[in-house]
């Protein structure tokens, strides 16, 4: 596996059918109650200024070579960028765009978007930094998120 800033020329393996993760499929009688989706908030990070982060304060980016609404990262690629995943709507923290934030399908799972492009941590990003904006892998570029949706200047 390529680490943060080197050129990674491998395959990005090919979409499969993600895990299914057996605590969203416990069974009751009673109507499940809407569960609150993850959070999305605009922090200040030393390296690139603000930028998204998930609740948990993690970093979170895209990638230049998905497509609008679609990701292409798989295999290798989603081992070292993890989608950012949701259980339940998605939510805007202050300064977050609600209307930019979006899910896809992948797999059996609900993938987040903002402003149409899918979102990835690095895995190793320590909380509240940002490592790995502006850095090429896995065939495309990498970029952390603005609020606009957009790379940082």
């Amino acid at each position: 596996m390529a680490a943060c800033g080197e050129d990674s020329t491998k395959a990005m393996g090919e979409p499969r059918a993600e895990a299914t993760d057996t605590a969203t499929m416990a069974t009751t009688t009673a109507t499940p109650a809407r569960q609150r989706g993850p959070l999305l908030k605009l922090h200040d990070s030393s390296q690139v200024g603000r930028v998204l982060f998930n609740g948990g304060d993690r970093a979170l980016y895209t990638f230049t070579r998905d497509a609008r609404r679609k990701s292409r990262c798989y295999g290798e690629c989603a081992e070292a960028w993890p989608p950012f995943f949701a259980k339940g709507r998605p939510r805007a923290g202050a300064g977050v765009k609600r209307s930019l934030i979006g899910t896809i399908a992948r797999g059996r799972r609900r993938q987040v978007t903002y402003r149409g492009q899918p979102l990835y941590f690095y895995e190793h990003d320590p909380r509240g930094e940002v490592l790995c904006n502006d850095i090429v892998e896995f065939g495309g570029t990498w970029f952390a998120v603005t609020a606009e949706g957009r790379p940082p200047a």
